[in-house]
């Protein structure tokens, strides 16, 4: 399905792709893209990569398909360093986790968005990263979420679909602006919410009793606090507006159980206790 594909950015998200796409026998040759070379020589190393650079363009030259895994921040100089050195018929697509951001950097650089770009998100990873944490099972009966645009080309789109459905996976198709909506309230908000917890703990005075003590719940809920501090602070102010507004909802809730507390309001306590429960075991199944 894929001769030539190369990875920018081989770690958890680039890595899995490239073991997944080689399983099911869909990829012909993968070569890896980043600026350490001794990462990509231990993916090589690892056989997740066939062979690897260093520079950009030279690693894209003949590829039919690039996928971008970089932060957020570092979308832009991929794009810059894309143009020219890529043919007509390449197709590029990403896994960023903010769509719009993304659609913008790629305007700014190519003067339009360029056809064979479509934008893509798996909803997928652990808290770990880097290549050694990546495996062929990740994207297995997961969602990705394609956000094409008004000029998106048709058979650069399937091609992008066809790959993830390769790894397993469930692709359904988004808007921009929705896609980053969404996104900041189930996947933005919650990472926020982790590190702030920690960071909060972390802050105490007695902090080490506190770690000490901590039962299941909390290394379930704060388990997101070990990912990747720069992709998560890259996210955080690339979908500043969307994240803005559902933490400022997030807040005036809080702050309504902080008066409830203070109250001794048990009717509003238990009513979104209650409201919580049946929401998570109507929607969130494990």
């Amino acid at each position: 399905m894929i001769d030539r594909l190369c990875i920018i950015g081989v770690g958890l998200i680039g890595g899995s792709l490239a073991r997944a796409l080689r399983k099911a026998g869909a990829v012909g040759e993968i070569i890896g893209c980043g600026r350490d070379e001794v990462h990509l020589a231990r993916a090589k190393e690892l056989g997740v990569i066939d062979t690897y650079s260093t520079d950009i363009s030279e690693a894209v030259q003949q590829a039919d398909m690039v996928v971008i895994t970089v932060p957020m921040q570092a979308m832009e100089s991929v794009f810059m360093q894309l143009q020219g050195n890529i043919t007509e018929s390449t197709v590029i697509t990403d896994a960023g986790s903010v769509k719009g951001s993304a659609v913008d950097a790629a305007t700014r650089i190519f003067g339009a968005m360029p056809q064979n770009y479509i934008p893509g998100h798996p909803i997928a990873g652990t808290e770990k990263s880097g290549v050694e944490a990546s495996f062929a099972e990740l994207y297995e009966n997961r969602r990705i979420i394609l956000t094409p645009v008004e000029n998106s080309n048709p058979s650069a789109l399937e091609k992008v679909r066809a790959m993830w459905q390769a790894c397993g996976a469930e692709v359904i198709e988004m808007g921009v602006e929705h896609h980053d909506e969404v996104l900041a309230a189930t996947s933005h908000l919650p990472h926020m919410l982790a590190y702030a917890l920690v960071d909060t703990l972390a802050r105490m005075d007695d902090k080490q009793e506190i770690f000490s003590y901590a039962a299941g719940g909390f290394r379930d809920f704060t388990r997101i606090a070990s990912s990747n501090p720069q992709m998560w602070h890259d996210i955080c102010l690339a979908n500043e507006s969307a994240l803005k507004e559902v933490l400022y909802r997030f807040r005036d809730d809080l702050q309504l159980l902080i008066e409830a507390i203070e109250k001794g309001d048990s009717d509003y306590i238990k009513e979104t206790f209650t409201r919580a429960k049946l929401a998570r075991d109507k929607f969130v199944h494990e």
